[in-house]
């Protein structure tokens, strides 16, 4: 089936682990062109590299998501390389420190805000830009089930993600008749390095994590990966303002 994909350029904050890294690799699979963003060098080239290995384009530019200047310039250096940007998956995020919110620090707030909301902002800020100079695109943004309902102990993220859902769903608006639609995901738990951390690796946090899900098992990466590559395609063009639980059945109860 086409989609729409094959033969365009996706930009992915975050690409080197997890739900980023996967979507990398799906877009590549796709016949997208891929522009690595990646705050940390290692873990970004390895992701180009697997790219390449496969026979895929793409380019690794190291990108701290929570400076303006870093987003810039990884946006100019996409659109000289490869003319422009159709599609761009803002997934970088941290989850912050855990804690109630009376004992929320400000660094923490302010850390998690940075990375999560004003990072996502910042993005597209430039990638609407880009899109503007050229026929359009779309723009998917990493929220979570925390930006739809509330999770004791982690505030900051919380109020992050809700913040996240709620750009997407202004920017959707205000795009619509521009050719640049704008959606989100909010995934469940997915088995990923940050779920391990969370969970200290203890193997009884982990089966509680899945057990929060009527499906009964943690999601994998590659399951928001699709959906992500649904948005971008033309089978979702009339799909904007869209946030989109990719949670195993959490939201339903």
């Amino acid at each position: 089936m086409e989609t729409g994909i094959k033969g365009k350029t996706a930009v992915v904050t975050g690409a080197g682990s997890g739900i980023g890294r996967a979507t990398a690799l799906a877009f590549a699979a796709a016949g997208a062109k891929v522009v690595v963003a990646e705050k940390d060098e290692a873990s970004g080239k390895t992701t180009m590299q697997m790219i390449q290995a496969q026979g895929g384009e793409a380019m690794f530019i190291m990108t701290d998501v929570a400076k303006a200047g870093d987003v810039e310039l990884m946006l100019a250096m996409a659109e000289q390389r490869f003319g422009t940007v159709d599609f761009a998956f803002n997934n970088a995020g941290v989850e912050g420190i855990s804690s109630p919110t009376h004992e929320c620090s400000a660094s923490n707030w302010d850390q998690t805000m940075a990375v999560d909301l004003r990072g996502t902002w910042i993005c597209m800020k430039s990638e609407i830009a880009t899109m503007l100079r050229h026929t359009g695109g779309v723009v998917v943004n990493c929220s979570s089930i925390a930006g739809l309902v509330g999770f004791e102990g982690m505030p900051a993220y919380v109020a992050a993600k809700h913040g996240v859902a709620g750009l997407t769903k202004t920017a959707a608006l205000e795009y619509a008749q521009k050719n640049i639609r704008v959606n989100a995901v909010c995934p469940g738990v997915i088995h990923t390095a940050m779920v391990d951390r969370v969970a200290g690796n203890d193997p009884a946090a982990l089966a509680s994590f899945a057990a929060m899900a009527p499906m009964g098992r943690m999601g994998k990466p590659e399951e928001i990966a699709s959906v992500v590559l649904w948005l971008c395609s033309d089978q979702a063009g009339y799909v904007t303002g869209a946030v989109i639980p990719v949670d195993g059945g959490y939201m339903a109860r």
